[in-house]
């Protein structure tokens, strides 16, 4: 690949993310939006969804809690026969204040890494639809 092929999305995380006491979002929603990421990535490369086959590492940084709003991006470092290989980085971008009103927030600049990871795809070579 000449140049890596990188995507990001943003959005918030809402009470329905939070899984533990104190609105504490599942280190688990850091990977589902990864996969996400990888699906665009995919369907960008490939013309297909591809298929998730492995995390080679991950690392959760710093907490998630309900109101937060999340960044996550990721870029195509290698292209194979079938597989892909990504790295991911979400990054909390506005955390909520509850301590200054219920309605509060500031955005964070820098923002904070909360979570980092490595993976691999596959698309197999009848699903690919682009030509490189």
């Amino acid at each position: 690949m000449s140049e890596d092929l990188t995507v990001t999305l943003r959005l918030r995380m809402g009470n329905h993310d939070a899984h533990y006491g104190g609105n504490l979002v599942d280190g688990a929603r850091m990977l589902g939006l990864f996969g996400d990421v990888a699906t665009e990535l995919l369907i960008r490369l490939d013309g297909d969804e591809g298929l998730f086959r492995a995390y080679d590492s991950v690392e959760f940084l710093a907490p998630v809690y309900a109101g937060d709003y999340i960044e996550a991006q990721g870029t195509i470092t290698h292209v194979g026969n079938t597989s892909r290989k990504m790295t991911f980085e979400a990054r909390k971008v506005i955390r909520a204040a509850p301590q200054i009103s219920e309605s509060a927030a500031e955005v964070l600049s820098p923002p904070i890494v909360v979570c980092r990871a490595t993976g691999t795809c596959v698309t197999p070579k009848d699903k690919q639809r682009t030509a490189r």
